[in-house]
């Protein structure tokens, strides 16, 4: 997070924004995180994925640039990050082998850039979409989608009422009905003493998809 408070703060005085949103179910598994980083942007957690229903985001860290009159000019995509810890995360000591930490601090330095440049240039931006070429990237929202999204509401809020086996049901709608989604996979997950989903779990998973399944490379100027 601490990036998007430093991408923040030397922007704001343009009339940038940052809007980030955590997307835990667990609404106390997210407020360590937000309240240690002690952002002055808007920070919060959707514990709902209303955000992520509305904008059809399967991971994080995901982003959307908008505009001043509500334009989007770059599609949801990967923000800053990419696939590399497949193969430079020793599991066991996670740790990360020094040239995939290089490689990543040159693909996240080129993401804020080209932030930077859009802010800064606005419609003129290399990186500024038009609408055209917007809704040729966009992953639009079809209806196993909207009733995804709709079912995984619908099991949280049976959870919070203590209602764990009428959950199960529309847990499992939700994620036959959008399994591209690993917010939705991660949140119905069981989950570690951090509240996280299980690590042999998910590397588990992310080793059954192909590479790009998990953090699909972002087509972006600038990037490696």
């Amino acid at each position: 997070m601490s990036v998007w408070q430093d991408i923040y703060a030397s922007l704001k005085d343009q009339g940038f924004m940052v809007f980030t949103v955590a997307m835990d179910a667990d609404a106390e598994a997210a407020r360590p995180f937000i309240e240690g980083e002690k952002p002055t942007h808007v920070s919060v957690n959707d514990r709902d994925h209303v955000v992520s229903g509305l904008f059809n985001m399967v991971n994080v860290p995901q982003a959307v640039w908008i505009d001043e009159t509500g334009h989007i000019v770059s599609p949801v995509e990967i923000a800053g990050v990419t696939e590399a810890f497949r193969d430079g995360l020793d599991r066991t000591t996670g740790t990360m082998a020094p040239a995939v930490i290089a490689r990543n601090v040159v693909i996240r330095h080129a993401y804020v850039d080209a932030i930077r440049d859009w802010v800064e240039k606005g419609a003129a931006s290399r990186n500024a979409i038009d609408s055209g070429r917007e809704r040729e990237l966009m992953a639009l929202l079809d209806d196993r989608i909207e009733e995804a999204h709709v079912q995984f509401r619908f099991a949280q809020a049976l959870l919070r009422r203590g209602r764990e086996s009428e959950a199960q049901g529309p847990v499992e709608r939700a994620r036959t009905l959008h399994p591209q989604s690993w917010t939705i996979w991660r949140q119905t997950s069981a989950k570690n003493a951090l509240g996280l989903a299980s690590h042999a779990e998910l590397f588990a998973r992310i080793d059954a998809t192909a590479p790009g399944g998990f953090y699909p490379p972002v087509d972006m100027d600038g990037l490696p």
